[in-house]
């Protein structure tokens, strides 16, 4: 089997730690940790909510991971996939902790290290103890959809980008870029003042309602002043 290449356009984009390459991976000797390790950057990064983790389970719902792991030093894909974490885990690439019997997956990650000292101290749990833990579908990458959607992405307007995702839940671009789009204000400063918004007054909140509905009724009357002789 051989690999098709990347397709042209822009396609979307997992972030891995610079990091990574420097420090890490010389360190794994293992195809089967080094197989898991590049799923978490990816996977953890489709998740949703304040601490993100994995379960055992979220490795062996994907199909194409556990095929990868297949026949790997002659084990099952299973038992690859445990030496693994194991692994990993040893490595402190990955850190674990229990909840309702189960165990989670972070990144060794200052958000990951606050989760599993949380989770520890009892003071977080997991809200979905019952249910399986689901990847969301990968979503569109930010830059993609302000391309597909505003307009071309200047060195500036990357730059804004990148430190509203540092300061923004992604949903909360993508909701805000659709705002624009509704609106008929395709820009970055609408955008930017959109996300300012929900930041001060609450996301959905009645006043942040009050607030489109002023500036939808403004930008009326300024049409009618148009035709208005002063």
């Amino acid at each position: 089997m051989t690999f098709n290449g990347f397709p042209p356009g822009k396609i979307r984009q997992t972030q891995i730690p610079a990091q990574f390459f420097s420090d890490l991976l010389p360190q794994i000797d293992d195809l089967a940790e080094l197989k898991i390790t590049l799923f978490c950057f990816w996977a953890l990064h489709q998740k949703e909510g304040k601490y993100r983790f994995l379960r055992r389970r979220d490795f062996l719902s994907d199909a194409a991971l556990m095929l990868g792991l297949a026949n790997i030093d002659k084990l099952s894909a299973e038992e690859a996939l445990d030496a693994a974490l194991a692994a990993s885990t040893q490595r402190a690439t990955l850190l674990c902790g229990t909840a309702h019997g189960e165990a989670l997956y972070f990144m060794n990650t200052a958000q990951g290290r606050e989760a599993l000292r949380q989770l520890q101290a009892g003071t977080w749990t997991p809200d979905d103890a019952g249910r399986s833990v689901e990847l969301v579908p990968e979503r569109p990458n930010i830059y993609a959809l302000y391309e597909a959607n505003v307009g071309m992405i200047t060195p500036m307007i990357a730059d804004a980008l990148k430190d509203a995702e540092r300061d923004y839940p992604a949903q909360w671009i993508a909701d805000a870029i659709q705002e624009a789009v509704k609106s008929n204000k395709r820009s970055w400063r609408y955008i930017e003042s959109v996300l300012k918004n929900w930041q001060t007054e609450g996301k959905g909140s009645e006043k942040y309602g009050r607030y489109s509905k002023r500036n939808e009724q403004r930008k009326v009357e300024g049409k009618i002043d148009d035709f208005i002789i002063k």
